[in-house]
């Protein structure tokens, strides 16, 4: 077996849209996602399943109904399941995102943010 690492601002470099996340790496069940932001998502909840957000670059807002929490570089949140949350950052940020794999982008409000098949970088 191959071992390597798998360097962030390399796998970054290749994403060209915003809230476009990509798959990096496989754990279990799991899947690690890359992504470039900018502006607001949409109110959604995921009714099965935790969401984890980390910060790697930039700065990011995750909303709620009740409130929000801001994230800097090297800062996460765990997004509790059924929680209707929205991401939103005012200028580019790069996160990543770790939920179980075949997680839908929008949750439960599919429209024309929804990404219908994650790929991999």
């Amino acid at each position: 077996m191959a071992y390597q690492s798998i360097n962030f601002t390399e796998k970054l470099s290749l994403i060209k849209e915003h809230w476009s996340p990509r798959i990096i790496a496989q754990m279990n069940d799991y899947h690690f996602k890359l992504a470039k932001i900018k502006g607001e998502f949409v109110w959604h909840a995921h009714d099965d399943t935790d969401e984890v957000f980390v910060c790697i670059d930039g700065d990011l807002t995750i909303e709620f109904k009740d409130g929000s929490v801001g994230l800097g570089p090297g800062e996460m949140v765990v997004i509790p399941k059924g929680k209707e949350h929205r991401p939103v950052a005012q200028e580019e940020c790069r996160i990543l995102l770790i939920e179980p794999a075949g997680t839908v982008n929008t949750g439960d409000n599919p429209g024309e943010m929804t990404q219908a098949r994650t790929e991999w970088i």
